[in-house]
């Protein structure tokens, strides 16, 4: 099974990757902005505990969040392989992904980071915040706080996967194509 773990700033391109690794690859895309959005809306018990937190501004317990992304998977048994797509965020989180994995036979092979310069992160943003409506990609100083922000909680899973020889920086800069080459690269040789 290839199990990945995307990361990338915003504005890195990891959306647009997944996309189409998920289909070179036929694996299963999970953006854990998704899954909540689901259980949220379809009002699950799990979205309803979730929502029991967001609305009082808390963090989401890793165990709502965990509990959401086993569902994911059990829902794909037939699947080659996930991509796990804004999970983990936490050495705690990486360690659970780890033991559920392991419990179906299986583990993260790579995590793959799409390294680009902060300035085109915030220039691309901009431009999509022109098009997609989304507030936060329209204020520099808010896209600026997210890029800190991804910087300061993945520091820890890069050293983390660093130190199982599985962490894959690769550059996110260049044409889709380029860039979906470079990170195919990395997957072929897993």
């Amino acid at each position: 099974m290839t199990n990945l773990v995307l990361f990338g700033p915003p504005g890195a391109g990891k959306g647009t990757q997944a996309d189409i690794l998920k289909e070179k690859y036929q694996l299963v895309h999970i953006s854990t902005g998704d899954v909540f959005r689901y259980n949220i809306k379809n009002q699950t018990e799990l979205g309803l505990t979730a929502k029991s937190f967001i609305d009082k501004g808390q963090l989401v317990p890793d165990e709502v969040t965990i509990n959401m992304l086993n569902a994911e998977v059990d829902k794909n048994p037939e699947a080659k392989g996930f991509i796990f797509d804004g999970f983990p965020r936490t050495e705690n989180q990486a360690d659970a992904l780890a033991e559920f994995l392991k419990g179906k036979g299986t583990e993260v092979k790579a995590m793959i980071a799409l390294e680009v310069e902060d300035e085109v992160l915030v220039k691309r943003l901009l431009e999509r915040g022109k098009t997609s409506g989304r507030k936060d990609d329209a204020d520099e100083a808010v896209i600026r706080n997210r890029i800190t922000v991804y910087y300061d909680e993945t520091a820890i899973l890069k050293e983390y996967y660093k130190k199982q020889d599985k962490y894959y920086g690769v550059d996110g800069v260049g044409s889709v194509e380029e860039i979906t080459e470079r990170i195919s690269n990395v997957i072929d040789k897993l």
